[in-house]
């Protein structure tokens, strides 16, 4: 199986989720799934059917995150020697040519990428282009829309 990137903040957010899931969530379902046997007959008892698909959730997601902790490269962009190239963690600033409208974004992997937090996944087009590229480079993305051309404006590694 391939390794899968992480952030050092990515990889702590996974082992907080699946601590989560085993102290808290998965007692609580338990609970839950005793609560609904008492209460009788299993084959219409909708408590003890929704408790068992919420464990079943719960269980297919703790697998789920284990594996991906198992395969994980976990990357501190902050000790890496990246020689003032963009690389996976880096947080780039770069500006639209065209619209001279600025963004910022953090190359992260792909189960921290969140938009709205600008984190882009490392297999994202705009990350593509940048990985490998100097402030000041300009790269051009192909988007739905055409060819969008950035500049870099800054690269900082938090």
């Amino acid at each position: 199986m391939n390794k899968v990137p992480l952030t050092v903040k990515g990889a702590e957010k996974l082992r907080e989720e699946l601590d989560e899931l085993k102290s808290v969530v998965r007692p609580r379902i338990i609970a839950s799934i005793a609560s609904a046997r008492e209460h009788g007959d299993l084959k219409e008892n909708a408590e003890y059917h929704a408790a068992r698909e919420q464990q079943s959730f719960a269980e297919g997601r703790i697998a789920e995150i284990e594996g991906k902790l198992s395969n994980a490269q976990v990357i501190d962009v902050t000790r890496l020697d990246a020689n003032g190239k963009v690389v996976f963690g880096a947080t780039v600033e770069i500006e639209d040519v065209e619209s001279e409208k600025t963004v910022t974004y953090q190359i992260v992997g792909e189960d921290e990428a969140n938009i709205k937090e600008s984190r882009i996944s490392i297999g994202s087009p705009i990350a593509r282009a940048l990985i490998g590229k100097e402030v000041g480079d300009v790269v051009t993305v192909k988007a739905p829309g055409g060819d969008v051309e950035y500049e870099i404006l800054s690269i900082q590694y938090i």
